[in-house]
């Protein structure tokens, strides 16, 4: 009875620490993407052109959004993964915080805000796919319009 006890305890916590670890990836991945994301936009570059955004972004998602660019319809009237249409690179550069991701079944969503002074906040939905968290949809937290 004791081993079985201990056997328990020992994969409770083995896959309590493993779900950490893994929102601890995602999260990673989310700062990891907004990094490289901003800061190619602030070169005057479209992200969403660049065969890079692969490497974050579900392709499925990238697929559609390319689509809906090039019949001049992205959603939401502002750039899809910052829901606004200016922000101080700079400080959001330095200013991106990624925190307590939240699993539901296969998809984990990762809240971030963005800027020191007028922050912005989004909610980052991700599923694993191989080894790494890929992005499959970004919604703000504004009320509804």
């Amino acid at each position: 009875m004791p081993f079985a006890l201990a056997l328990a305890v020992i994969t409770s916590i083995f896959c309590h620490s493993n779900a950490f670890a893994q929102a601890h990836d995602a999260t990673s991945d989310v700062k990891a993407f907004y990094s490289w994301y901003i800061g190619k936009q602030s070169g005057a570059a479209f992200p969403l052109l660049d065969k890079a955004i692969y490497g974050y972004v579900n392709k499925q998602t990238v697929d559609r959004l390319r689509t809906a660019y090039r019949h001049n319809r992205l959603p939401g009237g502002s750039d899809y993964f910052t829901k606004v249409q200016d922000y101080d690179e700079r400080d959001w550069l330095s200013n991106i915080v990624a925190t307590n991701p939240v699993s539901l079944g296969d998809v984990t969503i990762v809240p971030v805000t963005f800027g020191s002074k007028d922050k912005i906040n989004v909610i980052v939905f991700l599923r694993k796919q191989g080894d790494a968290w890929k992005i499959v949809k970004v919604d703000d937290t504004r009320d509804f319009e």
